[in-house]
């Protein structure tokens, strides 16, 4: 793919390539033109030519394709050597096969600038559709919280307000807060994602310590949270920046759309190249032919409860993908949901001292 897009932006290498791969095949055929005849070179020229069509810009195509005609009546019809052509048939022929290469030529390039347009037309609905449902989605995942933040402070500006319902309003600035702080680096993160200076900022890290920093952050009354390792893990090098957002993506994702009372098992392990991390969640899973799909930008299931703009799980994605790792979704047997996550990291030869 990077031979050809080279070949689609320089004009030089265009007739280059579509003149060399004439000469070429014009050179092979006259090696065998003994056992296969002229009429079989035509049909061997044209093919090449159509193919040459489908990479070369019109005029490359057109002289490429007025040079295999020239070709094919020096070196192929009689007399040979020669661009004179004595018998009547081989004059209409020559004069078939030369409109039929220009032709060709001309209707296969045009009908892939067709093609280009058409996919750079399907490109920019795509992404209207997409900013259309960016902005859609954050006129209220943006408003929500903003209206809650600025009818609790004009609230708590009034004198006369009992302890309890000051204990509320400060509650809800809380969530806000908090869900404002979620979609604002949810897209700064995306934006981040989709730069061409992204970079990994790598150090060394303990993954049980990051684990439980996202179980604290995530900590609610409605959902337990375990984690188990049965095993000491190395410091690993890696993205621990990255890493947390990935775990505290997909925990609040599975706090959101599990019932209450349900649990979330994390656990972690060492592998060859890295390590290994699972979440698992006692909910009701995933419809199956969405288990993709969830992983999309953008994307919500249908019947969701409100809030959210589809990108947390595709910004997992992403930041796993971004240290050469890989996340799977599956459902269990008993009905959750379990996410896979494999990064290959640089592990240090000391273990660090298990959490109590």
């Amino acid at each position: 793919m990077k031979l050809f897009r080279k070949i689609d932006e320089n004009w030089w290498l265009q007739y280059l390539v579509g003149i060399g791969s004439i000469f070429s095949i014009s050179f092979i055929c006259f090696l065998f033109n003994d056992f296969i005849g002229y009429h079989v070179v035509a049909l061997i020229l044209l093919l090449a030519v159509s193919i040459l069509a489908m990479f070369l810009n019109t005029l490359p195509v057109v002289t490429v394709a007025i040079l295999s005609a020239l070709t094919w009546n020096f070196l192929f019809i009689q007399p040979k050597a020669t661009f004179n052509i004595t018998t009547p048939q081989d004059a209409l022929l020559f004069l078939m096969y030369f409109v039929i290469a220009v032709i060709n030529a001309v209707f296969t390039s045009r009908l892939r600038k067709l093609e280009a347009v058409a996919r750079q037309r399907k490109e920019r609905e795509k992404t209207l559709h997409l900013y259309n449902t960016l902005l859609n989605s954050l006129s209220h995942e943006l408003k929500t919280p903003i209206s809650t933040i600025i009818g609790a402070v004009d609230t708590l500006k009034m004198s006369k307000i009992s302890e309890a319902n000051r204990v509320e309003l400060y509650t809800e600035l809380d969530l806000a807060g908090n869900r404002l702080h979620r979609q604002v680096n949810n897209l700064l993160s995306m934006s981040r994602l989709e730069s061409d200076f992204f970079k990994l900022q790598l150090d060394w890290y303990d993954i049980k310590e990051i684990i439980h920093g996202v179980i604290e952050n995530n900590r609610k009354e409605s959902h337990t949270i375990i984690f188990s390792s049965t095993e000491d893990l190395p410091l690993f090098r890696f993205d621990g920046v990255l890493l947390e957002q990935v775990l505290h993506n997909i925990v609040y994702n599975a706090l959101e759309y599990t019932p209450e009372g349900t649990d979330i098992i994390i656990s972690a392990c060492l592998r060859r190249d890295g390590f290994k991390i699972e979440i698992i969640d006692t909910g009701p899973g995933f419809p199956e032919d969405k288990l993709e799909k969830v992983f999309d930008k953008f994307y919500r299931l249908p019947n969701s409860v409100t809030g959210g703009t589809g990108l947390g799980l595709s910004i997992a994605k992403g930041f796993v993908k971004a240290h050469n790792g890989s996340i799977t979704l599956e459902n269990t047997p008993a009905g959750g949901a379990k996410f896979t996550i494999n990064i290959p990291a640089q592990k240090a030869n000391l273990t660090t001292i298990d959490d109590e």
